[in-house]
């Protein structure tokens, strides 16, 4: 047996205060989000003793199953999807407060059944009344739903309500689902959530900005250079062609994902931690944001090509797909946040589908040193340094200095000092969804997103879309396995720079 050091790290942190008892009602319980992510946050959290002991969860679908088959179905996920190993005691715990209601909500039996499964539950549990309502449904689905919810509200206790994204198609959709809401459900009720604002890395690059002093003073305008953000997946659309020749990349990354990636890395420090303080200043960057013109954004569609050695289809190729879609699959633009920290410093952002290999990045490339004295002795060209924020896949940072290479002589390479948070705290990476929905419990709504927010990002989008509507562009223009159009390049390269590809 090889005895496990404790980590220093962890000493003297403080627990998070317990949930009060709540009931978690998850509409759509029979799709792929509640198996794959949300039961597994689920367990997770009941493995470390963070759900509160009197906790029940309803799954509501059209699905026809009984409760036994809803949790044989839902164990058999924890087993295959979470990051921890399986318990029979702490599974057998989550399983005594579980409930499943087949039914369609539009059907007013619908409501009746659901809320007298609630009734029984708080009486056997002791809930007071708690109710956190995920809604693991289609966008079209909310108005019906919330109505029915806000109809039945709970006369004791407290009421949240979580809606998975996309919200809205653009701002139109986007303020009417608001409205909607708004009729039964006050804002800070509401938590819109994004699961990249729930990583572990994104979270830190607050913690790395306002919490050492050595990156603040130098996180602007006349030490930083450029920005780049990318967020690349080798997948292709994975059987979503009707959710996603609707979306486009746009839609379904750009839109949510990485404006705001984009809006942490350039916010001002907020007066203190607290969701709306957060939130303010991440909505001054989106307002800040002013619309790229047509030669500083691309868009692109992949073609047949090779990703990790094996023969890909090209996206038209995709069961689903019109064969003569038009719909982008990668997008790169160069944005400006026109404020007094950041003005005339491009932020360059791209994602997409079936791209090179997976990996969300942000770097911070700062200026190069105006009296480089050890240019000719740089063995690879002196690089400037680079803070390179690992999301995924391996989470991290990563600093690129000058350093002498030992030896006679002055000779400069680049070297990298690097942290990783599996490295340094030794415990694994909690998923996105498990801080999530605890946030949610704990009424903390820092990591979701506002109504505002949502709307300005929907701004930018629909200006760009509508731009779009002028031209057609000839797709696919990048083959699968690659990194995106040659546009993409050149939209670097006319300004003399060039896209990370490590």
């Amino acid at each position: 047996m090889v005895a496990t050091q404790k980590n220093p790290l962890l000493d003297g942190l403080q627990i998070r205060r317990m949930p009060d008892p709540c009931a978690l009602v998850i509409f759509g319980a029979s799709g792929d989000l509640t198996q794959k992510k949300l039961f597994p946050a689920l367990y997770s959290l009941a493995f470390r003793n963070l759900l509160p002991d009197r906790f029940a969860v309803v799954g509501v679908a059209r699905t026809e199953e009984t409760d036994d088959d809803f949790k044989a179905r839902m164990k058999e996920a924890v087993q295959k999807y979470s990051r921890d190993e399986f318990r029979d005691d702490v599974w057998d715990k989550l399983a005594e407060g579980m409930r499943y209601v087949p039914t369609d909500f539009a059907d007013d039996s619908g409501e009746n059944h659901v809320a007298e499964v609630l009734n029984e539950l708080d009486e056997e549990r002791k809930l007071g009344g708690n109710r956190v309502y995920y809604l693991a449904i289609p966008p079209s689905v909310f108005p019906t739903v919330v109505t029915a919810l806000g109809k039945r509200r709970s006369t004791e206790g407290w009421t949240r309500l979580i809606v998975e994204k996309p919200f809205g198609h653009d701002l139109e959709s986007a303020q009417e689902l608001s409205a909607a809401i708004q009729e039964h459900f006050t804002e800070d009720e509401v938590f819109r959530i994004d699961h990249y604002l729930g990583k572990e890395t994104v979270q830190n690059m607050l913690a790395l900005r306002f919490a050492n002093g050595i990156f603040e003073p130098i996180w602007n305008r006349q030490f930083i250079d450029h920005v780049q953000i990318t967020v690349a997946e080798s997948i292709g659309i994975e059987a979503r062609a009707g959710y996603y020749e609707a979306a486009g990349a746009i839609r379904d990354i750009f839109q949510n994902h990485l404006l705001q990636l984009l809006a942490i890395t350039a916010m001002e420090p907020p007066i203190d931690f607290t969701a709306e303080s957060v939130r303010n200043e991440k909505v001054k960057v989106l307002r800040s944001l002013h619309t790229p013109g047509p030669k500083s954004i691309v868009r692109g569609q992949y073609g047949r090509g090779f990703v990790e050695g094996e023969e890909v289809r090209g996206y038209r190729e995709e069961d689903g797909v019109d064969p003569r879609s038009m719909t982008e699959t990668f997008v790169a633009a160069k944005l400006y946040v026109d404020n007094w920290r950041w003005a005339d410093t491009p932020f360059y952002v791209r994602m997409g589908k079936r791209l090179a290999r997976r990996e969300t990045t942000i770097a911070i490339q700062f200026k190069r040193a105006p009296h480089p004295p050890f240019e000719e002795a740089a063995a690879d060209g002196l690089r400037p340094n680079v803070l390179l924020v690992h999301i995924q896949p391996d989470e991290g940072v990563s600093l690129a200095i000058g350093a002498k290479v030992p030896g006679q002589g002055m000779t400069i390479r680049t070297v990298h000092m690097d942290f990783l948070y599996g490295g340094a705290f030794r415990t694994g990476m909690p998923e996105a969804y498990e801080r999530l929905i605890l946030d949610c419990m704990l009424g903390d709504a820092t990591l979701f997103t506002r109504t505002d927010e949502v709307e300005e990002q929907w701004k930018l989008v629909d200006a760009i879309v509508a731009a779009w509507k002028r031209d057609r562009p000839s797709f696919p223009n990048y083959a699968g396995g690659t990194w995106g159009p040659a546009s993409a390049d050149e939209l670097l390269h006319r300004d003399g720079r060039s896209w990370r590809r490590h």
